[in-house]
């Protein structure tokens, strides 16, 4: 379910983490005169940091939602980690959405200890980051995080949601538990979908909660190039959902068959899509998408 005020059938497009930061500007000034809703960043280890990018997001455009997707946990004091996300709320309020998620564990072990549990490090984080942005006093003790009175002198007055970046069944139920909404990777098909979303409804016990699903965009009349490029992106994802190979994690080919894929996880359960084009010219095929799908 989505959040009060969102639009049915939401669509944004990924800022790819390959693209430099000095192309992030004109990239959301396109987007912001396209009929689209959100624009999402990620954060990956050596890439750009999600923070710089979402503040420069939200300063060009005047309308896109700016999702934070995601940022990793062990990466930040989750007090540093809301002091960020509070100035940001004040300053946009109500265009902000903050994900964030276990991160990936090979690139997090070449510069951090692992937690004891990566589980209980998400949901401490979310506890702490939430109670900070409520204006709440936190002490709060694991493993990993030790706060004793922490509190911020800046609360935002409308506190941003939080979402969870996750994969497989524990860490979908907890994100049902504590998130405002669940990202769900590249490679999510509307069989995966409907998997993750009993997972995720378990923990959340009917609460509103909105469904975020990344679709790698492919779009490109030669069936043979679109084979070719689109097959490690299949198996790399395949891997990652333990599920089969097929097709349909990336929406390709034609604009109306990539938009039928769209389409499809709409139809499963999906609150918003979330395009991560890949090839050339990244905003030339939403634009084709967009005019297959009518909007």
């Amino acid at each position: 379910m989505p959040p009060s005020g969102r639009p049915p059938r939401a669509l944004g497009v990924m800022f790819d983490r390959a693209h430099r930061p000095t192309a992030l500007p004109d990239f959301v000034r396109t987007l912001d005169a396209m009929r689209v809703d959100d624009l999402w960043l990620v954060e990956d280890i050596g890439w750009a940091g999600s923070v710089a990018l979402t503040a420069t997001a939200l300063a060009v455009s005047s309308r896109l939602r700016i999702g934070m997707g995601i940022c990793p946990v062990p990466l930040r004091n989750p007090v540093v980690h809301a002091m960020e996300l509070a100035a940001l709320a004040e300053m946009y309020p109500g265009r902000l959405v903050a994900g964030l998620g276990h991160g990936t564990a090979a690139r997090l072990r070449r510069i951090t200890r692992p937690a004891r549990s990566r589980l209980e490090q998400l949901d401490a984080t979310f506890t702490a980051v939430r109670g900070l942005l409520a204006g709440e006093h936190v002490t709060l003790t694991t493993d990993t995080i030790a706060l004793t009175d922490a509190c911020l002198e800046h609360v935002p007055p409308v506190p941003p949601p939080l979402y969870a970046g996750v994969v497989g069944p524990r860490s979908l139920a907890l994100s049902g538990r504590i998130a405002d909404g669940t990202i769900l990777a590249e490679g999510t098909t509307p069989e995966i979908l409907g998997r993750d979303l009993a997972h995720v409804r378990a923990g959340g016990a009917g609460r509103p909660h909105e469904i975020v699903v990344y679709l790698h965009l492919l779009v490109h009349p030669d069936p043979d190039h679109v084979a070719a490029v689109a097959a490690p992106i299949v198996s790399k994802f395949a891997d990652l959902h333990r599920a089969t190979p097929t097709p349909a994690m990336v929406a390709s080919g034609t604009p109306k068959s990539a938009a039928q894929r769209i389409a499809a996880l709409w139809e499963a359960g999906a609150d918003t899509v979330v395009l991560r084009p890949v090839g050339d010219d990244h905003l030339g095929q939403v634009s084709q998408v967009l005019d297959a799908l009518g909007r």
